[in-house]
This record gives structure tokens, C-alpha cells and sequence, in this order.
């Protein structure tokens, strides 16, 4: 199946709009610096919803049995080349094959085996609002979630990342290089491009203003359970 049938097969099984189903889960879908963990926090605020955004990561970094900030730095990346290499060289040795299941292989494919599953339950348990991930893919389909994507003009993003702290330079380069690692980390698993818009009921434009974004964010969450 080529990269065009798979977008095509993936699209047909999304919600359809205008069913009267009570939402009980919102996927919000980020650009880097675009505001989507504040954003995700007052929407789950104003519903009394569960928020999984770093609390999901606590969680993969319990269950894989590793650090918070090891988990942080691989988060919806690929692996990197150097560390393909040592994993495959680990894995074709005999020593390597002996002592593979000692080894705390913290690599992409892990991280997304218990990404999926955390969301899953997530979902499972209902009124949660779950950022990013992956979790758009793992829960396309179902009738009961909304799918959001937040973008934002660049200069308004970098703004938004100086004024949390970060450097301008730093913030110039973070804005290209973690969409950049998340649009690589979509192809690669779900073998989309990023972000693939069939998929989201709305793409929303931060840069006018967070409030805005989450009324825009409830109301249609209040149209589809009402159409």
C-alpha cells in the first residue's frame, strides 16, 4: 500500500460530522509554539476534564522504567541515526543478543508501543483531553472524540517562546526543528504527512488569542453533540 492509499484508507475512517454524540475525548494536535499545552489546559479546565499531556509522559517514563526527561527528549521523534546503529548492532551480536533484555532500550518504537496504550486506556476512562503523541491516529475513528489542530504564524510563535524564556535564536531554530522531528515521526509510524488535515474536525489559528481558541474549541464540541 502505497503513501497515498494509506491516507486514503486512514480519511475513510474518520468520524462523520453531524452525528449527535456526546463528546467525551478532545485530541489537540500542535504546531511547536503555537500555545497547545496552555490551550489544552484551559479547555480541560473549563470541562473538569482530565488533562494527558505531561502526565502522559509520566506515565511512559513509569511504565518503561526510565527518567521523565529521557522520555521528554524522544517524544514523537525518530530515532536518530547514530542510535539505529548502536541498537542494531547490539541486537545482530551474539553478546548483544544475550544481554539485549538487560538493556533499557528507551527508542521510538518502545515509546510508541506504550504511547498507544496509555492513550487507548486514556480514552477508555473518557472526558480527557490528550495532547499530541500520536493520539489524533490511535483514536481516529471513533464518534466520540474531536480532533484539533492548533498553527500559528511564525514571528507569533518565536514571540510566544521568548516571552516563556527561551532565547530568540533558540526559539528561530526549536520553531523548525521540533515540527520538523514531529512531521518525520508521523510519516514514519503512520505514514501520514503532518499535519494530514482530513483528519481534524478543525485547524485553528492560535495567533488570535488563547481564550478565543477555546471557545472556538467548546463550541464545536457543543455543535457535533447537538447536530
Amino acid at each position: 500500500m502505497n503513501k497515498i492509499q494509506a491516507v486514503d484508507r486512514h480519511c475513510r475512517m474518520l468520524p462523520r460530522v453531524g452525528r449527535a454524540t456526546p463528546i467525551r475525548i478532545i485530541t489537540i494536535e500542535r504546531e511547536y509554539g503555537s500555545g497547545g499545552a496552555i490551550i489544552a489546559q484551559k479547555v480541560a479546565e473549563r470541562l473538569g476534564w482530565k488533562l494527558w499531556d505531561q502526565l502522559l509522559t509520566c506515565e511512559i517514563a513509569r511504565l518503561s522504567n526510565t527518567e521523565r526527561s529521557e522520555v521528554e527528549g524522544r517524544e514523537e521523534r525518530v530515532d536518530p541515526l547514530y542510535y539505529r546503529l548502536f541498537k542494531s548492532i547490539l541486537r545482530g551480536s551474539f553478546e548483544g543478543s544475550f544481554n539485549v533484555h538487560r538493556v533499557k532500550l528507551l527508542d521510538a518504537d518502545s515509546i510508541l508501543r506504550i504511547t498507544k496504550q496509555v492513550t487507548l486506556d486514556a480514552a477508555a476512562g473518557g472526558n480527557c483531553v490528550i495532547v499530541g503523541r500520536g493520539s489524533q491516529h490511535f483514536l481516529c475513528g471513533r464518534d466520540d472524540t474531536l480532533h484539533i489542530f492548533l498553527f500559528a504564524p511564525k514571528e507569533n510563535k518565536i514571540k510566544r517562546l521568548v516571552g516563556d524564556g527561551i532565547d530568540q535564536a533558540e526559539a528561530e531554530e526549536l520553531v523548525e526543528s521540533v515540527d520538523r522531528d514531529r512531521a518525520a515521526f508521523i510519516e514514519k509510524y503512520f505514514h501520514m504527512e503532518w499535519p494530514n488535515r482530513p483528519l481534524y474536525h478543525a485547524m485553528l489559528n492560535s495567533a488570535v488569542g488563547e481564550d478565543a481558541v477555546v471557545e472556538s474549541i467548546l463550541g464545536l464540541k457543543k455543535a457535533m453533540e447537538q447536530a
